[in-house]
Parts: C-alpha cells; sequence; structure tokens
C-alpha cells in the first residue's frame, strides 16, 4: 500500500448490515463482516502494511481521478482520466433484503472503459481478524478462494467468455495479482462474496449489471419516500442515504461511525471505537427520519429502543448501557490492536469501548423523549415497555444527583455535568407527558416534584454569574457546547437574557471561524493527552441555536460555511483540524442527523411558516410550535 489517504478521501457503500471504505484510489481499505462490528477484512486504513486491501489502478503514471455517488443512490463511482483513455470502477453492495442477519456479502467492483484503451491492475490482499489470522489462497476453474480458518472469500472474475479481459492471476505472498486490459465500451472486473454458497465462477457483465440495476432501483425508491423539498435537497438526502448505509436492517440499530481508531488528533491518543449503537445516537435519528418521512425507519429504530428499555430497566447498576452491538448484547470489553500502528501513526487501534458501562444520565432523556415523540405520532408504547419506563423513571429520581461521565465520555473523572441535569429534567418532564397524555398509571406527584427540583438546580447552580452563562459542570465557570441544546428541548426560551448571554459566552470561548469546539481540555481536564478539532455536530447544533434566537442571517452563514467542509461526496466525520481535514471516525451518524435537523429547522424560519419544529439538533429533537421570524 501506497501512503495513507485523508481519511475524508473515501466514500462508503454498504449492503445495510455492512459496509466498506472505498479510497479516490478506488482503494478498499476498511471493510469488516459479516456485521459493522465485526473483525476487519480488509484494514489498510489503520495499517497499510499489514490491514488488507483490495485496490484497482490505472497501468500509467499520470492520471486525474474523480470520484462521485452515481445520483440519489449511494453506488460509487472513482473515475480515471489519461491520455490513453477514461476508464470507472463502479463500487457496490447489492441491499441485504432478507431481514435476517447473514454471513453473505457481495463487493461488486465493475471497470468500465469509457473512451481509449486502459489496462488495470488489481491487488486484493485481505488480513482476516484485523489481519490476526494467516489465510491462504488457492486458484480453482473460474476464479480464486482466500481461507482463513471458517472464514472464506471467494473473489469471481467478471468477464465476457467471447472478450476476455482479466489475465491470468498471479499470487505473491498472499497477494492476488490479476490484469484487466479493456478498450472502449468493454467491461470487467471482480465480485467479492463472503461465505460464499459456491465455488468461484466467471459472472457476466450482464449479470453485474442486473445487480447494479437492482441496487440503483433500491435507492431511487428508498429515496423517494422523502418528503423534504428544502433549499438544501441534496446534502439532506446524501445525509439521510448515509445514516441508512449505518442501520443494521436486521435490529433497526443504528452505529454511530463504521470505523474505528481514526484519530481527532494526529498522532493523539484519542482514538475510539464508533462500530455501536449509541443510545443517544440511535434515538436522534428516530426524529431525523421522521421529520423527512421516512417512517418505517422510525418504527424500527422505537422498537429496538424499547427492547434495550424492557430487557435493563431496573435490573443491574444502570437500567441502560451507553451503547450495544447491532445485535442488541451489550458485551463491548475494550482492547487494543498492537500489531496495528494505527492511522498514520496514530495509535492505540482500540476494538470494542469501555465507555458503554459509564454512567452517562444524558440517555434516559434520550430515550423518554424518544418514545414520547414515537408515541405522540401513532407508535405508541406497549404496556410492557411503560411498565420498564416507570421503573427505569423511578430509578433516575433515586439516582439524578450522582456524579457523572457526561455526554463526551470524558476519562477523567465524573462531575456534576450540567448537560446531564438537563437531559434529566428531559426524562422526567417527557415520561410526565406520556403518562398525562394516555391516562397511564404513574406515581406523577413523585415525578412532578424531582423534575421541578432538576430545573431549580440547573438554574441556581449551572449558572455562572461571573460568565454570565451556563457552564459544563454545577459551579464550575468552564463553557461546553453540549448546552446549545437548551432551548430547543423546552429547558429554557430561545429569548431568555440568560440563554443570549449564553450563546454569546459560547460564540467567544468555543467558536472558531464559525467552527465549533465541544469544551476546552485544557481548562476542563478530560483525562486525555493532546487536543481535537472543532466538534461538526456542534456547529450544526450552533445553527440551530441561532435560528431558535431569531438570528437567521447568521444561522444561514454558518450552515452554509459549514457545508463547504464536506468531503467531495457530501461526507463528515466528527471533526475538523486546523487546516479543514477531517478527523475521527468516518463519517459520523451523529454529525449527518444533525445536518438534517439543522436544515429541517432553518428552512422552517426562512419560510417564516409556523410549524411544528420536529427537527432540532439538539440531541433530543421534539415538537415545539415556533414562530418563524
Amino acid at each position: 500500500m501506497d501512503e495513507y489517504p485523508l481519511i475524508s478521501e473515501h466514500g462508503l457503500i454498504g449492503d445495510l448490515q455492512t459496509a466498506a471504505l472505498v479510497s479516490t484510489e478506488a482503494t478498499i481499505d476498511w471493510f469488516c463482516s459479516p456485521r459493522y462490528d465485526s473483525p476487519s477484512i480488509f484494514g489498510a486504513l489503520l495499517d497499510r502494511e499489514k490491514g488488507g486491501y483490495c485496490k484497482i489502478s490505472p497501468r500509467v503514471q499520470t492520471y486525474t481521478k474523480r470520484q462521485h455517488y452515481s445520483p440519489d443512490t449511494c453506488v460509487l463511482v472513482t473515475r480515471f482520466l489519461t491520455e490513453q483513455g477514461v476508464g470507472a470502477v463502479i463500487d457496490f453492495m447489492p441491499p441485504a433484503l432478507t431481514g435476517k442477519p447473514t454471513k453473505n456479502h457481495r463487493l461488486v467492483r465493475l471497470v468500465r472503459c469509457a473512451r481509449g484503451d486502459m489496462t488495470f491492475n488489481i491487488e486484493i490482499a485481505p488480513g482476516f481478524d484485523y489481519a490476526r489470522q494467516p489465510h491462504e489462497v488457492t486458484a480453482t476453474a473460474e476464479g480464486w478462494e482466500f481461507v482463513s480458518g471458517d472464514e472464506r472469500l471467494a473473489v469471481h472474475v467478471v468477464d465476457s467468455l467471447g472478450d476476455q479481459c482479466v489475465s491470468e492471476g498471479r499470487i505473491r505472498g498472499g497477494v492476488l495479482e490479476l490484469t484487466a486490459r479493456l478498450r472502449a465500451g468493454s467491461a470487467t472486473g471482480v465480485l467479492l462474496e463472503t461465505d460464499p454458497d459456491g465455488p468461484p465462477r466467471v459472472v457476466p457483465p450482464e449479470e453485474c449489471d442486473r445487480l447494479l440495476e437492482d441496487t440503483v432501483s433500491f435507492w431511487h425508491g428508498w429515496l423517494a419516500h422523502s418528503r423534504y423539498k428544502g433549499r438544501w435537497r441534496e446534502i439532506v438526502n446524501r445525509s439521510a442515504m448515509t445514516l441508512k448505509l449505518m442501520t443494521y436492517a436486521p435490529s433497526g440499530a443504528m452505529i454511530a461511525a463504521p470505523t474505528t481508531s481514526l484519530p481527532e488528533q494526529i498522532g493523539g491518543e484519542r482514538n475510539w471505537d464508533y462500530r455501536y449503537a449509541w443510545i443517544r445516537d440511535t434515538t436522534l435519528s428516530l426524529h431525523a427520519l421522521l421529520g423527512m418521512g421516512f417512517t418505517e425507519e422510525a418504527a424500527a429504530f422505537t422498537d429496538w429502543v424499547g427492547n434495550r428499555v424492557r430487557e435493563q430497566a431496573g435490573g443491574g447498576e444502570h437500567p441502560l448501557k451507553v451503547m450495544y452491538r447491532v445485535d442488541g448484547s451489550g458485551n463491548l470489553s475494550e482492547e487494543t490492536l498492537d500489531h496495528w500502528e494505527g492511522y498514520r501513526a496514530s495509535a492505540p487501534v482500540r476494538i470494542g469501548n469501555g465507555a458503554a458501562d459509564q454512567l452517562q444520565l444524558d440517555i434516559y432523556g434520550s430515550v423518554l423523549d424518544c418514545l414520547q415523540h414515537a408515541d405522540q405520532r401513532g407508535l405508541q408504547t406497549s404496556y410492557a415497555n411503560w411498565q420498564a419506563l416507570t421503573r427505569m423513571v423511578d430509578w433516575v429520581c433515586d439516582n439524578w444527583e450522582q456524579r457523572e461521565a457526561g455526554i463526551w465520555e470524558t476519562r477523567g473523572g465524573d462531575k456534576d455535568f450540567t448537560y446531564g441535569r438537563v437531559a434529566t429534567w428531559i426524562a422526567l418532564d417527557r415520561a410526565i407527558r406520556m403518562a398525562s397524555a394516555r391516562g397511564r398509571p404513574a406515581e406523577l406527584g413523585r415525578w412532578i416534584g424531582h423534575r421541578n427540583a432538576v430545573y431549580s438546580q440547573v438554574m441556581e447552580h449551572g449558572w455562572n454569574r461571573e460568565r454570565a452563562a451556563f457552564t459544563q459542570s454545577l459551579g464550575s465557570d468552564v463553557l461546553d457546547s453540549s448546552l446549545l441544546v437548551m432551548p430547543a428541548v423546552g429547558f429554557i426560551a430561545p429569548n431568555d437574557p440568560r440563554w443570549i448571554s449564553t450563546m454569546d459566552a459560547i460564540k467567544k470561548d468555543l467558536v472558531s471561524d464559525n467552527l465549533v469546539y465541544r469544551y476546552d481540555p485544557a481548562a476542563s481536564p478530560d483525562g486525555l493527552r493532546g487536543s481535537e478539532g472543532t466538534f461538526s455536530a456542534c456547529t450544526f447544533w450552533y445553527v440551530e441555536s441561532l435560528a431558535l434566537a431569531g438570528r437567521l442571517r447568521e444561522a444561514r452563514l454558518v450552515f452554509d460555511r459549514m457545508l463547504t467542509y464536506a468531503n467531495h461526496l457530501g461526507l463528515y466525520s466528527e471533526e475538523i483540524g486546523l487546516t479543514g481535514d477531517q478527523l475521527g471516525n468516518f463519517p459520523q451518524a451523529l454529525t449527518h442527523l444533525a445536518i438534517i435537523n439543522a436544515a429541517l429547522t432553518l428552512d422552517a424560519h426562512l419560510d417564516d411558516v409556523a410549524m411544528p419544529i420536529i427537527s432540532r439538533s439538539s440531541l433530543f429533537p421534539g415538537p415545539y410550535w415556533v414562530s418563524a421570524r
């Protein structure tokens, strides 16, 4: 492998159970199977020498490359323009529509020549189980097969019997090397298949064309359910499709990102595994996708959250875990892959996530807000779920004054985070609404008393008179952009003097060239070395905060400027570095949820129409009637 590509120089393809990253050099350098959170087969993104890859490249020294998605789909096209000809690598994964988990996944890499003559080199070098397990590669009558223990990866050649383009392969050190020679109008390629049900075979181009057409039709049909007609349709639709690519169809769970350990600082240690379903992120998706009209996905998310509540409520140290695997299991023991150097030598590479068992009080507000929002819109909570919810709310009443790790999952010690208190207020408030609206049994007097106590504590101790702002933790003077959600969730009026001065303080301390930092690690040590970039989701929360406060011109400026930091495909990682580089795991669901919510909110206000703002990129979007300015 060559040097590491930039994080932003990638596109995402997937089949709704797993996904792969494809660089602008048409290299698959990240792919896990059979699920997003399974061990990798291609992992060169985290170790260029050992990780494994599948590369298709033109056999010329000089070329121009372009990469784009086929319109309104997740079919990725990487074009190579040379003086000898023009060719393209078309990458896609046919959606796994069975609704059941499967080990069988197909990566289709179709190579076409549009002009002149072109020769491509194809290299396939898997690294099974994070490159911890050896493999053998054998030639069969019509293809090749990689075998590592019980894992099999078949290489089917895409070729026409009358016009063979792929030459005989060479096996060197466990790497399969092929050569493809094409002229204008011809097509070839490879189809990589995990856990195949038969031996490798020659796949006619016509068969790949049908798979391609079916995949295009799937995405066109899915996107047709969107009712978003606003100003930013292209980026909103791309965000929605990206979120769909990160949703595990058999369970409805949405992962935070398909990658692990992409650094928040090059050479730093802020590297985490995001291939799991955060309670917080998953419930956010309900509001964004309901706002766009994707009711099927919203129902699946609601069921997944309800299952977690019913399984865990009232048991164990905490009723809920912070995150789960996509199948709902909760074993996320954290370990490091010491044999990998990490992206651009940014060790450690972590798998699993030790934050799963932290106490983060905000997740209870997220769950209750999600289920109350769904309950209002016809996805009513079952009796069994309500029983579990009442136990969970009673636990919140007993434990809301505990110190916690907070939304940012810091490892520098628990605190009385103000955001956690605000989220506790949300949990109690939404539970009270759910009980009152449908006459459900509840200890309303107790719940209301605790809700009011939480509110008073935030107003009295979360407010710092000297800073004239709400602060990160009770009694501190440190600012935190998670508090940008306060007006959106109804905790405080967006034109309240306390809120206006808080927003101005955040702008002064945490906003740099319209981009927003989460907090200042120097002012509030988080137990980790190094620094980080601006947090992309926070910037979009800032947009909503400005819009709700009536500062529409400023909100639109920040929004449009932030859109310029997307990569060439409209995708965002977690953070933006000082030089504009994308940092952290990629693409990040939280950011794309925030984009959708910010666009919906800003559209509503710019249209000067009174409508329910269900879009808030806050961590707890919910319906509030707001008169647009």
